[in-house]
């Protein structure tokens, strides 16, 4: 038995070691490669030069947010015999009504937008924007989310960059409007920042698999068509496309200097919405693409093992949580492991955790700068960035393992609230007014957690004594918020 209990504790704490190694390698790709810019042609300035864009909307009861996101597309700097806009609007309640009348509003100014309306909600947002691809006059089709709000020279500044026939798609970076408004939002933006600048350009300027992040960018349509369209076999549609279109020797553009602002989740039921989707999408499309990747004889080894890395990040939170759960008992046995190979296990997750700062750090220099302040603020808010990820474990295990053995579920939408400041009105008919039944086993795994620690103190075993008072707060911290969120209301 205790050899059982050992290997279920070793096994996937290996597994995170060699992820945190994929991770540590992004950083020295980001630092020989990512500094490299983009080859971009001359700005299209003559307006005879300008492509036809198809702008695509896809909103489903965005009611706080789909106002603004109207208002910035109609402020676009392009000429309006150069675009259409499809709002791909799926939406039950007040969303459609908005829409209507914005859109008339628009169409008065001479903006050529037209209201698509599907009979049924089929496909979710792949559906959607199949429906409007199948119809887009749009060399070009450039896709925003409800809650983004793009600047008005968007379409001037990423174009440019399909300056090679075989680039498929060109995305921008994610800027956050309220990063300051909590904890919570602070957090996320650290862990996008490091997808967008260490993931994002060290994979994209080293030849690797890299993914459209399903808004705020321009896809070729040609490359859309070639790589067989939107499918809503996955709650990643954007993945899914990302991984066949580059099959079929598609490139992707990435520019982070080009920016695109949008909203972050500020309630913990929303982050789990979100959550959910991008840890079982993921491994849902790991099922599909991942044996294609590796039968392609075009690839290299390096491209494939990054591949592997890439598409199976989801089980990370598996990893995490066979790892917690099998740290319990491990307690009782430690007195029968010789200390030198106790010592491996506590270095080997040290350094895996080590690796992971670099990443987070790295991404975080990029974005705000080297000042001792920037850095004091991320000592404070890494640990922070740990410990939810922690505590996020059980939920993300459990989406991630309905993604790799093919459950389906239906594609839940992250709620936004149009909310960037602390104090600003919080009432909002989106707030799940239902608490996650997976609070009730966090709050009964923070408390095992806490007794652990207490017996591991007890017996004077203090080495997963972090680990658990980690386990133990990250938990308390993510059903705290689902309570503190549910009772408050955001």
């Amino acid at each position: 038995m205790n050899l059982i209990i050992i290997l279920f504790y070793i096994i996937p704490l290996t597994w995170l070691f060699l992820y945190s190694l994929g991770q540590l390698n992004l950083v020295f790709l980001y630092w020989t490669n990512g500094k490299n810019k983009s080859t971009v042609s001359k700005a299209l300035t003559d307006s005879d030069q300008l492509p036809f864009v198809t702008i695509q909307l896809p909103i489903y009861n965005e009611l706080y947010v789909v106002e603004n996101l109207l208002d910035a597309i109609g402020a676009f700097d392009y000429p309006q015999n150069k675009f259409e806009v499809q709002v791909l609007d799926d939406s039950t309640d007040e969303t459609v009504a908005i829409i209507s009348k914005k859109v008339a509003e628009l169409t008065k100014k001479g903006i050529n937008i037209v209201h698509i309306r599907r009979k049924e909600r089929t496909g979710y947002k792949a559906g959607a924007l199949q429906c409007g691809t199948s119809i887009a006059k749009g060399e070009f089709i450039a896709i925003f989310d409800a809650d983004f709000r793009p600047y008005p020279d968007f379409l001037k500044r990423c174009l440019p960059y399909f300056n090679d026939d075989k680039i498929g798609v060109v995305q921008s970076r994610w800027v956050h409007l309220n990063e300051n408004y909590s904890l919570l939002t602070r957090v996320q933006a650290i862990a996008l920042n490091a997808h967008f600048i260490v993931e994002h350009l060290a994979r994209n300027r080293s030849g690797l698999f890299m993914n459209f992040n399903g808004t705020a960018g321009i896809w070729r349509k040609a490359a859309i068509i070639d790589a067989g369209g939107w499918e809503a076999d996955t709650l990643t549609e954007d993945i899914d496309l990302s991984y066949r279109a580059q099959l079929k020797g598609w490139k992707f553009s990435y520019v982070p200097e080009i920016e695109c602002p949008a909203e972050l989740p500020i309630d913990m039921s929303a982050m789990r919405s979100q959550q959910f989707r991008w840890v079982k999408g993921p491994a849902e499309c790991s099922r599909k693409n991942l044996g294609r990747v590796f039968k392609d004889k075009k690839l290299s080894i390096f491209q494939k093992i990054h591949a592997f890395y890439h598409l199976l990040n989801s089980s990370l939170f598996i990893a995490v949580f066979i790892m917690s759960i099998f740290s319990l008992p491990l307690i009782f046995v430690l007195n029968d492991i010789d200390s030198a190979f106790l010592n491996i296990l506590n270095n080997i997750l040290s350094f895996g955790i080590f690796f992971i700062f670099i990443f987070f750090w790295t991404a975080n220099q990029h974005v705000k700068g080297n000042s001792t302040r920037v850095n004091l603020q991320f000592l404070l808010m890494f640990p922070l960035l740990w410990i939810l990820s922690l505590g996020l474990s059980l939920y993300n295990s459990f989406a991630a393992f309905e993604g790799y053995i093919g459950k389906k579920t239906p594609f839940i939408r992250t709620p936004k609230f149009n909310l960037i400041k602390q104090g600003e009105s919080k009432n909002n008919q989106y707030i799940c007014q239902k608490l996650n039944s997976f609070v009730y086993f966090e709050l009964l795994l923070a408390l095992c957690f806490l007794l652990g620690t207490i017996a591991a103190f007890y017996w004077q075993i203090y080495a997963l004594m972090p680990l658990h008072i980690g386990l133990f707060l990250g938990y308390s911290l993510i059903s705290g918020f689902s309570i503190y969120h549910n009772k408050r209301g955001a």
